[in-house]
Parts: C-alpha cells; sequence; structure tokens
C-alpha cells in the first residue's frame, strides 16, 4: 500500500509513497494562514499555521494524505486496514473526526511533543466527510527534526509508539513491526563472516551478500524492513541536491511497478506518487509513476497569509531530456 520515511541531514526531510490502484486527482495543495478550517465538532479556526503537502481537495477542503506546516511537523496517514477503529462523539473527549486529523495536528502544532499533549485529549470520531466519503482506515505517523511517533486509533483507544527508525507502512500494527525487526539484526551493509563453521572455507562471491535475507516482496511488513534496513543504512551529503536524491533513493527501494500486485478485473497497485519534504525550508519534492523528474513548489514562494487554498495539480507526463 504505502511506506513513510525520515531522514536527516543537515536538514529534515519527511516523505511517501502512495501506493493504489487508482487516483483520486490529488494536488500539491498549499493551506496559507489565514483559511478557515471549519471542523465538525470543535468549531473554526481562522489563523493557524501554514500547510504545504499533497491533498485531495472535495468541497474546497484540503485532505491531505501528506504534509509539513511552516513550524516543520509533519505527518502522513498511511492505510491501516482491519486495525483502525473510530468512535462515536464523547461530551469529555476533543472530538475529531478522522478526515479533520492531519488538519488539526498541523494547524496547532509545532512539534511533535506538542501533538502528543493535543492527542491525549482527543477522540477520533467516525463522522464521514460526505456520503462518498466514508472514514480511511488510517493510522499515523507525525514527526519533526528530533523524533517520531506512530499513532494508532484501535478498538482498544488511541496508541501512542515512539518511532525510533522513522518509517512506517500499514499492517500489521506498529508495535508488531518493530518486533518484527528483531529478525533482521544479522543484516549488514558489509561483506559477511563465515560464522557457519571454522571447518569449512566459506567466503562472499558477490558483493551486497551482508544483507542476504532482505525481504523483497511487497508486503507491508516486508517493505517496513527494507525501507528500515535502506534509511538506517544510507549515506549522502548534506546538500539539497544530495539529500533529495537520496531520499527518493530510500523510498525507491519500496516502490511498486505495474503488473507486480494484481487486484484483479485488470487492476494493478502502483506508485502513484513519491513524496520528499524539506520540513525546514518548507519545500515539497514530487515524482509520479509517470514522470521521474523531480518537481518542487515552494511554500515560501506563496502569499502564506492569505485565505484561500494554492494547489498544483501533479506533472504526470514523463519529462526526457535530449542530450543530443
Amino acid at each position: 500500500m504505502c511506506t513513510a520515511v525520515t531522514y536527516k541531514t543537515q536538514d529534515f526531510y519527511f516523505g511517501r509513497t502512495l501506493d493504489y490502484e487508482f487516483s483520486y486527482g490529488e494536488e500539491v495543495t498549499i493551506t496559507p494562514r489565514n483559511f478557515a478550517f471549519n471542523f465538525r465538532n470543535i468549531g473554526t479556526i481562522k489563523s493557524h499555521y501554514a500547510i504545504i503537502g499533497m491533498a485531495h481537495i472535495a468541497d474546497g477542503y484540503p485532505l491531505y494524505y501528506d504534509a509539513a506546516n511552516e513550524k516543520g511537523l509533519c505527518m502522513a496517514g498511511l492505510n491501516f486496514v482491519g486495525n483502525a477503529h473510530y468512535n462515536d462523539e464523547c461530551e469529555s473527549r476533543d472530538n475529531i473526526a478522522q478526515f479533520e486529523f492531519t488538519a488539526w495536528i498541523l494547524s496547532k502544532c509545532a512539534c511533535v511533543t506538542e501533538a502528543e499533549e493535543l492527542i491525549k485529549r482527543i477522540n477520533l470520531t467516525n463522522t464521514p466527510f460526505s456520503d462518498s466519503l466514508p472514514p480511511s482506515p488510517l493510522h499515523w505517523i507525525i514527526a519533526d527534526s528530533n523524533r517520531a511517533i506512530t499513532v494508532e486509533s484501535v478498538k482498544q483507544g488511541i496508541r501512542v509508539y515512539d518511532n525510533a527508525v522513522g518509517v512506517l507502512t500499514n499492517n500489521p500494527p506498529f508495535n508488531e513491526q518493530m518486533f518484527n525487526l528483531n529478525n533482521y539484526m544479522h543484516l549488514s551493509s558489509k561483506a559477511p563472516h563465515n560464522n557457519f563453521s571454522d571447518k569449512l572455507p566459506l567466503k562472499p562471491y558477490s558483493r551486497g551478500m551482508g544483507a542476504l535475507g532482505l525481504p523483497g516482496d511487497l508486503s507491508s511488513q516486508s517493505r517496513f524492513v527494507r525501507a528500515a534496513f535502506v534509511k538506517m543504512n544510507s549515506v549522502s551529503g548534506s546538500s539539497e541536491e544530495e539529500s533529495v536524491n537520496q531520499f527518493f533513493h530510500i523510498l525507491g527501494s519500496v516502490q511498486q511497478q505495474r503488473g507486480c500486485c494484481e487486484l484483479g478485473d485488470g487492476k494493478f497497485e502502483i506508485t502513484i506518487y513519491t513524496s520528499c519534504i524539506n520540513a525546514d525550508k518548507g519545500i515539497y519534492y514530487y515524482t509520479t509513476y509517470a514522470n521521474h523528474q523531480i518537481t518542487a513548489i515552494n511554500m515560501q514562494k506563496e502569499a502564506l497569509n492569505s485565505c484561500e487554498l494554492i494547489s498544483y495539480p501533479l506533472i504526470s507526463g514523463e519529462q526526457i531530456k535530449e542530450q543530443n
């Protein structure tokens, strides 16, 4: 389905793949500081942090898939089918509809610690956005330059986990994903040593054999392991170009190609887009399945004190540079 990661060099980067069989017409969307967020149960927020991210705009409302605010706090929602659970309204809690969660956090919080304080009072409700847009079964990664957390709303309540690896995929629940990494502690970016037997003259016959056993399939659990290994072992320069380039290579390790995940009726899951946000500078980079060229949109170049959404349709056609 999807994979989200964090990465830090000189600046802090955050992004994800969106893996699905069709697009909802998402656009890179900037919500300026004075856009009115009309929450179903909490009232209206008329002034807040500016936000940039990928969103489906429905009836003038940005339904963000992944985003960052001007303070550098980032958030993404990923499918969590079969485990996500939302509740009816509760008088003693801040009732936030599932589709409002990202906007609620990013409009009000400057860091993960502030987000945690808001989450302590939240009841995520099952209120649909509309008849045609029911609540999506999601869990979320929230991150700043210092730390990341995973938030899951399940039948037992809201669970918040420290996310030391800075990676999120889909099922199973995050604590099980992290525990599963214990099965791969033997993996290494270095050449392996012969631990099989000192009675046999075994030796590596190829580069990369330290990572033998790294999962290569497209399941969410395997993508979690693969993204974690690649991210935790990534090395790049600290310039913007080197950092962004490396970030897209990290997520490139879990991208899905048309034909490899068949859903029936001629449908296939593919990586519709891959994003990378420089959270310190407010720059949103993306590629799409049909366009490998990295496109950048800088929030700081827009009128951030305005009250109208600013959106950019995705460039979906392949951009090929002819060299001769």
